[in-house]
């Protein structure tokens, strides 16, 4: 991955292979050199990729053939040879923060229905007219308030939109393989839901304005009667759903309609979306495409326009990869913003539960609805009180003009192709032209360190997670991918995830003193745009890490801190794929992170083109 001369004013070298890290405070930034990461790694389908999961497992050739590969990229060097002085950070720790300006606070103690209805009172004026009757031919995705206004005007019911839906799904095979978006979809379950906000409207009591309002949920979050899966063919089987997860408990009371369970890629352990258990979702912008992953079907869903936002699980940017690849919009909270409870990664220190929308404003709603954090983490994080950006007045105005943008260069323009740092750069320029917003150049250290400390983390938390099931026999079920990570993930050690914990802290270092110069950090979300699907990768799925390496390269931070970040649609590439720019926040900073984001949208709108595969559910009525 990287070269040790590059980290050399880092480390001091004492005897044989030992390194020795100076402590993260008396670096000197301004010796730090960027250095292009390489991943060693071969890609593989088909017959070759199953050969090498059996070598890989294999008692004595598998440890073997970890080590060299480790080796290759200088894993073991930057774990087990290296000495840090920080202590371990087990989960994410900040100072305290200052209160954000311009905003409005929500009450997590409070009903769900009035954090929403908090959260619409931020929004920009609604006029129907203008959106209804607007015959210019620029595409824009149907949002929340759109549905809200046709139920409240009588024009449609929540009903008739709900037989839209239904006949779209299985007049497509959404739900079915080879290339299924919904892994659990029951339409007597949607049209039963749906008949209750009806008559809800009907008798003039909505709950809120997200009553009527179709949302689908990620597979390993729970959303009863719906089993979870996590993407495999067999956690049903020894996990049962007897409720709803805290967060989908939350937005039912808004009055959601769930229309079901959506595709992922198994248990979250890849960034492509591939799935060889139910079939792989395609990307509504190029059907030959991924849509990234994990939260696949969550995004693909939105992005087809069937459903106005979705639920998914982000530990490795698993919201905003898929979100920046399909064209729409992914937001990771804070970490601890929310519980977990009922989730299959409940037990993590990088992982939570985003919602994907196709507006920024629309994934404020949802966010204001489900959030609230679990009593263990109000008493070890101390959360500071949830808020949202007050879009509708003159003070977003003044807000955005005294922001201080962050941008380190030579990572921000490491990707695959030049037309995606363009793109976001034009956006960025876009953005401080229109609002004077003042960009400032800063040096982020040990990109790579940190990137192997996530690896780390994520990995020994899914492996701990999965251990009791794969020792009762059900590792040989699992996808070949799912068993090349886990792999990897048993290879390390308890020194291994300590040595980890120390980075994590030196890296929270760094991003602190960072965030005393500049209110957020810019990067392109992704470093490449949609990748094709080998057609033989179908069927058994594949190991690609330089492509994981590209589309995981900017969003690390955002899951080894915890911090805050949401993905927005900035323009497309030549070949008419999407490219999303990420902002990363303060933490507990979701606030800042959603005006920033509605500023970009508001700028790049009007590019926005109509994928090739979408359905017009609000059209149709």
């Amino acid at each position: 991955m990287v070269d040790p001369a590059s980290v050399s004013l880092l480390t001091t070298e004492t005897m044989g292979k030992k390194r020795v890290m100076v402590p993260a405070k008396d670096v000197d930034l301004s010796s730090i050199k960027y250095e292009p990461e390489i991943v060693q790694a071969p890609h593989l389908t088909g017959f070759w990729f199953r050969f090498f999961v059996r070598l890989i497992e294999a008692p004595l050739i598998g440890p073997f053939l970890l080590t060299m590969l480790k080796k290759e990229n200088k894993i073991d060097q930057l774990l087990r040879n290296t000495v840090f002085p920080e202590e371990p950070m087990f989960k994410p720790e900040y100072p305290p923060q200052e209160k954000e300006h311009s905003v409005v606070e929500l009450d997590e103690d409070g009903r769900p229905e009035g954090r929403v209805e908090s959260a619409l009172n931020c929004l920009p004026h609604y006029d129907p007219a203008k959106l209804w009757e607007n015959s210019s031919a620029t595409f824009r995705y149907w949002k929340i308030r759109d549905y809200a206004y046709a139920y409240q005007s009588r024009k449609v019911t929540p009903s008739m939109v709900a037989e839209s839906i239904i006949s779209m799904i299985e007049e497509n095979g959404i739900d079915k393989p080879p290339t299924p978006l919904l892994l659990s979809f029951d339409a007597a379950e949607v049209r039963k839901q749906a008949a209750a906000s009806t008559q809800r409207f009907e008798s003039g009591n909505p709950l809120s304005i997200l009553d009527g309002i179709f949302i689908a949920i990620k597979d390993d979050i729970d959303c009863h009667p719906h089993p979870s899966t996590g993407g495999s063919t067999w956690m049903h089987e020894v996990r049962d759903v007897k409720k709803d997860a805290v967060c989908v408990s939350r937005l039912r009371s808004c009055g959601v309609i769930f229309i079901g369970k959506t595709n992922m890629h198994e248990f979250g352990m890849g960034t492509t979306g591939n799935n060889s258990n139910y079939g792989t979702a395609r990307n509504p912008h190029a059907p030959d495409r991924y849509t990234g992953g994990s939260s696949s079907g969550p995004a693909a869903i939105v992005a087809s326009g069937l459903c106005s936002a979705a639920l998914g699980t982000d530990g490795g940017g698993s919201v905003r990869i898929p979100s920046s690849l399909c064209g729409v919009v992914g937001l990771k909270i804070n970490y601890g913003r929310t519980s977990m409870e009922g989730s299959l990664c409940d037990s993590g220190t990088v992982e939570v539960i985003g919602p994907i929308a196709s507006t920024v404003e629309d994934a404020m709603l949802v966010y204001a609805a489900m959030l609230g954090a679990s009593p263990a983490n109000r008493i070890s994080m101390k959360p500071s009180t949830p808020c949202l950006p007050t879009l509708s007045s003159d003070d977003d105005t003044d807000a955005l003009r005294s922001l201080r943008i962050g941008i380190y260069t030579p990572w921000f323009n490491n990707v695959h192709s030049t037309e995606v740092s363009d793109k976001c750069e034009d956006a960025l320029n876009l953005l401080s032209k229109a609002h004077g917003c003042e960009v400032v150049e800063v040096v982020i250290p040990e990109i790579v360190e940190m990137r192997t400390a996530h690896l780390v983390s994520i990995g020994s938390e899914c492996l701990s997670s999965l251990n009791p099931d794969i020792e009762d026999g059900k590792g040989v079920k699992l996808s070949y991918d799912t068993r090349t990570s886990l792999a990897l993930f048993q290879s390390f050690t308890a020194a291994d995830y300590v040595a980890a914990q120390c980075i994590r802290r030196r890296i929270m270092h760094y991003f602190m003193e960072i965030f005393k110069k500049v209110d957020v950090i810019v990067t392109p979300t992704t470093g490449m745009t949609a990748p094709r699907i080998p057609p033989s990768a179908l069927k058994s799925g594949e190991t690609d890490m330089p492509t994981t390496g590209y589309l995981m390269r900017f969003v690390v931070p955002a899951n080894l801190l915890g911090l805050p970040a949401i993905s927005v649609p900035v323009g497309y590439d030549k070949e008419g794929l999407p490219i999303g720019l990420q902002v990363i926040g303060r933490p507990w900073a979701e606030a800042t992170i959603l005006r920033v984001a509605a500023a970009v949208e508001k700028l790049c709108g009007e590019s926005k083109r109509r994928p090739v595969t979408y359905y017009d559910v609000l059209g149709a009525n």
